[in-house]
């Protein structure tokens, strides 16, 4: 696992604004790795250059909020979410949510974790 940066911003529930979003991002040639939007507009998501994702988004007025998240690419096959969330708690770390993106038979899944302290859950996890 490794610690990259999240970026969310709350989104209108309406047509058309996470289709803005995407298209914003495109064109600045960002590529979203994994991505979650819930029913109140809250969407998250980790980008390939999280530093260029944030400053585009803000200049064009979007309330931009970053975080650290564990990251990790793993197989996409039976039991392998389970091992990794079993070695987060074994360290005793909570997770507060998870987002994953994946292709059936495609063989990896790249998930996101959010944890209260992504730099702490990595070195008490060991990873």
């Amino acid at each position: 696992m490794a610690i990259q940066r999240e970026i969310s911003v709350k989104l209108a529930n309406s047509p058309g604004t996470l289709s803005r979003v995407s298209q914003l991002l495109g064109a600045e040639r960002i590529n979203v790795l994994a991505m979650s939007i819930d029913a109140s507009g809250h969407l998250r998501m980790v980008v390939d250059n999280p530093l260029h994702a944030a400053n585009t988004l803000r200049e064009q007025h979007y309330n931009v909020e970053e975080r650290e998240v564990l990251y990790t690419v793993m197989p996409n096959e039976p039991g392998s979410l389970s091992r990794a969330l079993r070695l987060l708690g074994d360290a005793g770390i909570n997770i507060e949510y998870a987002y994953a993106s994946g292709i059936d038979r495609i063989p990896m899944v790249g998930l996101v974790i959010g944890v209260p302290d992504a730099q702490k859950a990595a070195y008490v996890a060991g990873i």
